[in-house]
Order: structure tokens, then C-alpha cells, then sequence
């Protein structure tokens, strides 16, 4: 099965954005308006991803989230891989956040 892929810079403002990345990389830097469920928990967490709407997939380089996406898209959803992750995104000069009060960064 091919995983739709999509550039960070091209990804919409309005996307459904979930990072599956594990919680000190969440920590450390994730975009502002993602919702995280990390590639460990999804499987039981499934039912809090939107089955209505496309559902961008992020991770650090983009391999967990191609995983993820392309299970996603197994069981009927419309899923797409966010192509190099979160680092393309900080290459992107996308917007970040940290739950550290320091300046996020991927890590």
C-alpha cells in the first residue's frame, strides 16, 4: 500500500495534525495546534482520531509516521504522511512550541 505523503511546508493551516512521537520529543517541540498521541498508544487510542476528515501524521524524520499512516489508512481513514517530520517542519520555519517555557526544538 502506498501512504500519501505531503511536504511540511505544504501542510494547511487548518489540518488535523497528530504527532506520534514519544513524550520527551513532545516536550522538547511540536507544532502549536497538533494533538498528540505517541506511535506506542495509538492502537488503543484510535477512537480520539477523527474518522471524518484527513488526519496528517507526524514524527520526527517521517518513518513512525508513515507506519501509523499507512495502518490508518488499513482500517479506512484518510491519512497522510508529513514527508521528513518535524524536522522538515523546523526546516520549514514552521511554528513551534515547547512545554518547557524554553525554545522548542526537535529532539
Amino acid at each position: 500500500m502506498t501512504v500519501p505523503e505531503i511536504e511540511a511546508s505544504a501542510l494547511p493551516d487548518d489540518a488535523y495534525l497528530l504527532d506520534v512521537r514519544e513524550q520527551e520529543e513532545w516536550v522538547a517541540g511540536h507544532a502549536p495546534a497538533a494533538v498528540h498521541i505517541p506511535m506506542t498508544q495509538i492502537q488503543q487510542r484510535v477512537d480520539e482520531v477523527p474518522g471524518d476528515r484527513t488526519v496528517y501524521v507526524v514524527c520526527r524524520v517521517g518513518g513512525r509516521s508513515l507506519q501509523v499512516a499507512a495502518w490508518l489508512n488499513q482500517l479506512g481513514r484518510d491519512a497522510v504522511n508529513v514527508g521528513g517530520g518535524m524536522q522538515s517542519w523546523e526546516a520549514a520555519r514552521r511554528p513551534m512550541v515547547s512545554e518547557t517555557g524554553q525554545q522548542p526544538f526537535v529532539a
